[in-house]
């Protein structure tokens, strides 16, 4: 085994985060508008796809998959996605309609856990943004029956080929393709520290619709 895939240099591999600190007093009182600092700053940091997010399901029977997706807006109501409704996500979710999203900005030595419930957005808000799509990136979306198995990469090419043929310029959105937006109950804001004595901020959802602010030991 060579060094660098040996056990211990893995162990070895490691930072001590000092870039910033977090505290109750400095936050928002609303973890929407936290988000939205934070975000604006990972934006102005120039930081590669700052709205790129692994999004976390889990099936009926408890068993978890992950993946990356691009957060599309967010707001007061929530956190909104687009994707394939027949994809493993999409299945999941239909099975078990609870997620858990996760914005890692290791530039900035932050993370932003959230957690909640899910629930397809309106079929017109699905349609507005499907239309505002590359054209191409429409017609895959129609081509690809995500998640399923194919032959060959040969044959995903022609099923675009044909696809493009059939649609021309404006294609429609497919029945199987549309938004999801996450209702938050549960968010984390995590920055790093020196000697992983990070600094953690959740804010839950309580049962009268007010958010509750706690420091989590690291």
């Amino acid at each position: 085994m060579s060094p660098a895939t040996s056990p211990t240099a893995l162990a070895d591999l490691r930072l001590d985060y000092r870039r910033a600190s977090l505290s109750e007093t400095d936050t928002a009182a609303d973890p929407i508008t936290q988000f939205g600092i934070w975000f604006e700053q990972a934006r102005q940091a120039a930081i590669p796809e700052p709205n790129a997010m692994s999004m976390a399901s889990a099936d009926a029977d408890g068993r978890p998959s992950s993946r990356i997706v691009l957060i599309k807006q967010f707001d007061a109501d929530g956190f909104v996605w687009f994707t394939n409704y027949a994809s493993r996500k999409g299945r999941e979710l239909q099975q078990n309609p609870y997620a858990a999203l996760l914005f890692h900005w290791i530039e900035l030595e932050r993370q932003v856990r959230i957690e909640g419930r899910v629930e397809k957005v309106d079929a017109a808000d699905s349609d507005a943004y499907f239309q505002s799509r590359p054209l191409a990136s429409r017609l895959g979306a129609i081509a690809s029956e995500q998640s399923a198995p194919v032959t060959s990469r040969a044959v995903l090419e022609q099923r675009y080929a044909e696809v493009e043929r059939q649609h021309g310029e404006q294609p429609a959105r497919p029945a199987h393709w549309g938004g999801y937006r996450l209702r938050p109950e549960r968010v984390e804001f995590w920055q790093g520290r020196p000697s992983r004595l990070h600094d953690r901020i959740e804010y839950t959802l309580g049962a009268d619709g007010a958010w509750r602010r706690a420091r989590l030991q690291p």
